[in-house]
């Protein structure tokens, strides 16, 4: 009989022993269906007030100068994006820009400060000739020209595509690079006053002219000084006041470009009271491309959390100072040199990219413009094709669904829910986003609003159910429905975080044959289910029927 007992202990504790090490293992490879749990959760919104206000055309994009052979870690990533050599006749690059109606482009990069213009006007600029790979060069590479009659098609082309253009000027002209790197001397604003009358006599309209590429604090391959880039852009500001006496509404100045360091923008912003308008700073927080962690810090909050320092800090100085210019992010491709493919250019990305511009939302950042809309690893299309990857929707649908109105926002139940909320663009309601970092939880989410003047504070009841059984695909001819909201669930193909591929509440988004972008439908859902945040996914809740006072 003890045999007998001990034998049955001894296979009861294997058993365990097995279920228990089967959990652990399924929950570090993400497991399958039947291991997702449902919790519940709660979105707290205030909407007595907007907390920070947007651009309305928030989302901008970067086109930039790096050849083909701009290679890293052995991989040259970059094909023919470049200004110089991008192919302007592709019907997805514009119908690409045109969705957005309109996209604001920023031109520049690291290269800008090697770039020269070819001009009419200033007789001394050398033979225009594209960059060549030099190790004796600044950043590797020599001297680049840009033909005006490329600055011609690409104006034409931008025009065309409905693009807001920022051009960014060569900030190093003039100036002595030592060998530690720092640049000596005024700007010589000889050749960028050449282009500006270029582009005022041609009838081109430029946004805004930034002066410089990763100079600001230690730089990138080089460094100007705080109180001489001041000097620089009063400068600029005065070459702009003249070019364009007469212009009702003149281009913008911004500067400088560059990482945020405090007591450097702190200066530079200090002794720029008058005429600098806007203030360009650029995000790489996830280190560079060869990281093999990339995808874990992305799926971290924590890690999330800290990418908040160079907006709250730059928002402190522009509050405290004399300064009337705003904060935008000029460049941020998350992960520097050119990202990594199947990561930075996958919809794992989306993570980060949506959470980043949440986040500088709430910090009152106007413009925030991903590195690149095309070119490296991480373009918001495809390199090769053109065809885009899974950031481009998730920018699509911030675009048309996020208005400039942002809300104060909190979330209870799980921290891997990132939570934001706007003032709806498309009505006087409000646009929640969910970001579920969880590969192994469905969260069912309420929705809690204080001062809700329409229709009542809002409440969604706690209903388990089958994801998407109740949903209901809206008609062309809906119109709005105090009982229903629109949703917009986005997901990995196959769920696949490394995918290329995303799908819409489960349909795969690509472009047709003609190269069109596809229509981005919601679902109709009513208002007394919850929000159902699956595994790894993102969901955009558009909810026309609450009426708040920082939305009327």
């Amino acid at each position: 009989m003890g045999c007998v007992f001990f034998n049955l202990l001894f296979w009861c504790c294997f058993w365990v022993l097995l279920w228990e090490s089967h959990k652990l293992d399924s929950q570090r490879n993400g497991g399958g269906g039947n291991d997702v749990v449902v919790v519940q959760g709660t979105v707290f919104i205030n909407g007595t007030a907007s907390i920070a206000k947007t651009d309305d055309d928030f989302i901008c994009a970067t086109l930039d100068w790096w050849p083909p052979d701009k290679c890293d870690y052995g991989t040259c990533s970059w094909g023919t994006a470049s200004l110089l050599t991008i192919d302007l006749a592709n019907p997805i690059l514009s119908n690409a820009i045109k969705a957005f109606s309109p996209l604001k482009i920023r031109l520049g990069g690291t290269l800008q400060d090697r770039v020269i213009y070819e001009s009419k006007y200033d007789h001394q600029v050398q033979a225009c000739t594209p960059f060549v790979k030099n190790s004796l060069g600044l950043l590797g590479f020599s001297q680049g020209c840009l033909p005006m009659s490329r600055w011609d098609e690409l104006n034409i082309f931008f025009k065309n595509a409905g693009a807001a253009v920022i051009f960014g000027l060569n900030a190093l002209s003039g100036r002595k690079i030592g060998t530690d790197g720092s640049a000596v001397g005024a700007w010589n604003s000889s050749n960028a006053a050449s282009l500006l009358r270029y582009t005022v006599n041609k009838g081109y309209t430029i946004y805004g002219w930034e002066l410089g590429n990763e100079l600001s604090g230690n730089g990138v391959g080089s460094r100007v000084a705080a109180d001489q880039y001041a000097s620089d852009m009063i400068s600029l500001q005065d070459i702009v006041d003249n070019i364009y006496t007469g212009f009702q509404v003149k281009p913008l100045v911004l500067a400088p470009g560059g990482f945020f360091d405090e007591n450097w923008f702190l200066e530079f912003i200090d002794k720029t009271p008058k005429s600098l308008q806007v203030v360009t700073h650029h995000i790489y927080n996830l280190g560079p491309g060869v990281d093999d962690h990339l995808i874990d810090k992305i799926l971290n909050p924590s890690y999330l959390n800290s990418g908040s320092q160079p907006f709250s800090g730059l928002q402190r100085i522009l509050q405290s100072s004399a300064s009337s210019a705003v904060s935008w992010v000029g460049e941020a491709g998350g992960a520097y040199n050119s990202g990594r493919n199947l990561v930075t250019n996958a919809f794992v990305f989306s993570f980060w990219y949506l959470d980043q511009l949440g986040m500088a939302s709430v910090y009152d950042t106007k413009t925030y413009c991903r590195q690149t809309l095309i070119g490296g690893n991480y373009g918001l299309l495809n390199t090769n094709t053109f065809v885009p990857n899974p950031d481009y929707y998730s920018a699509l649908l911030w675009h048309r669904l996020m208005g400039s109105n942002v809300l104060s926002t909190s979330f209870s139940g799980t921290t891997k829910i990132r939570a934001y909320a706007h003032c709806s663009k498309r009505s006087q309601g409000i646009t929640v986003l969910l970001i579920n970092l969880d590969g192994k939880t469905t969260v069912q989410v309420q929705l809690s609003t204080e001062n809700a003047v329409s229709h009542g504070a809002l409440t969604v009841q706690q209903q388990q159910q089958t994801q998407r059984t109740k949903f209901a695909k809206m008609s062309r001819d809906y119109k709005a429905d105090v009982n229903t909201r629109e949703e917009y669930h986005l997901t990995a193909k196959d769920g696949n975080l490394q995918s290329q591929t995303m799908l819409l509440n489960g349909k795969i988004l690509t472009v047709n044959t003609s190269g069109e972008i596809p229509p981005l439908e919601p679902i109709h859902v009513s208002m007394q289910d919850p929000i159902t945040v699956a595994p790894f996914s993102i969901v955009f809740a558009d909810i026309p029927s609450v009426g708040l006072p920082a939305c009327a």
